[in-house]
């Protein structure tokens, strides 16, 4: 049995099982590190049992993914204080005692949609998610992008016409980045309303279809996939998917032929719905079960 951790800002999605029919699941609101890891080892632990061989971890970030470093397994700069710096995978090994797999959620969803769900038997995508935040992950001739770091999609630059849209943005890094001009805290406090209360008809919707097609270009234009999944709660408002197909038609301008005809095939919801994150930490779990029995 491999147990399974979807570690976002607001909650936590933990599982234990083999794939998508078998997994059993737990959600609870992310608090305190010391108490979310413990609900979470808790949870595993009393379902998996003796039979536990592996969790996989996907983690909000940024996260240091480089095994030679000192801080691997950490959470790194994030903006959620009470998490800078804590040791995510160090803390889970030592409690469960098995081999533990780290990467970001917006990865470990990549990895799900790419074996089970909308991706399926596509080398080349993205698994973009828009939710408090921004995230994205990218699959490259069939393995997982790393660098430096780890793809940091929800902060890349995009036009922003202050006459047309005021609000500053809400990323404490870089103001008016992706993730501080379209996630669901800057259509919060943009609009003054969660975005699961905003009418189908709000300007809202548009000015967040085009923040979101303006980085599905950029992505497009540097990485070439074959299809971007879109998930996270603000996507769940699929009134969305249309409105940004529409205007990524018209920002790329015929430039990428293939993409004028089969558009809505290419930017789409996730096969999996709201457990592609978890069910991508099944598979790390088995990857690094399967790494360490070599």
């Amino acid at each position: 049995m491999f147990g399974a951790i979807e570690a976002g800002g607001t909650k936590f999605v933990c599982g234990v099982g083999t794939r998508p029919d078998d997994i059993q699941l737990s959600s609870f609101p992310t608090s305190s590190p010391d108490e979310t890891i413990k609900k979470a080892v808790e949870f595993i632990r009393e379902v998996a049992g003796a039979r536990l061989t592996a969790v996989g971890i996907g983690s909000f970030g940024p996260i240091d993914l480089n095994r030679s470093s000192q801080t691997y397994g950490h959470i790194t700069s994030t903006p959620k204080l009470p998490w800078r710096n804590y040791d995510f995978a160090g803390s889970v090994a030592h409690a469960l005692g098995v081999p533990v797999a780290f990467d970001t959620d917006v990865n470990a969803a990549a990895l799900a949609e790419g074996q089970w769900g909308a991706a399926r038997d596509i080398d080349n995508f993205i698994y973009l998610t828009v939710g408090t935040g921004i995230g994205g992950g990218a699959i490259v001739n069939g393995s997982l992008v790393h660098g430096f770091v780890h793809p940091e999609m929800g902060h890349i630059r995009v036009p922003h016409d202050l006459s047309a849209d005021p609000f500053v943005g809400v990323c404490p890094y870089h103001n008016d980045c992706l993730e501080g001009l379209a996630s669901g805290t800057a259509i919060t406090q943009r609009w003054g309303i969660r975005s699961n209360a905003i009418a189908d008809d709000h300007q809202a919707w548009e000015l967040e279809a085009h923040y979101l097609a303006l980085a599905l270009t950029n992505f497009i234009f540097t990485l070439s996939p074959e299809r971007i999944v879109m998930g996270g709660g603000v996507m769940n408002r699929t009134l969305l998917f249309p409105k940004i197909r529409e205007e990524l038609r018209s920002l790329l301008n015929d430039y990428v032929t293939k993409l004028r005809d089969n558009i809505d095939e290419f930017v789409v919801p996730p096969a999996l719905g709201n457990n592609s994150g978890v069910l991508g930490g099944i598979l790390l779990a088995q990857e690094v079960c399967s790494t360490s029995q070599k």
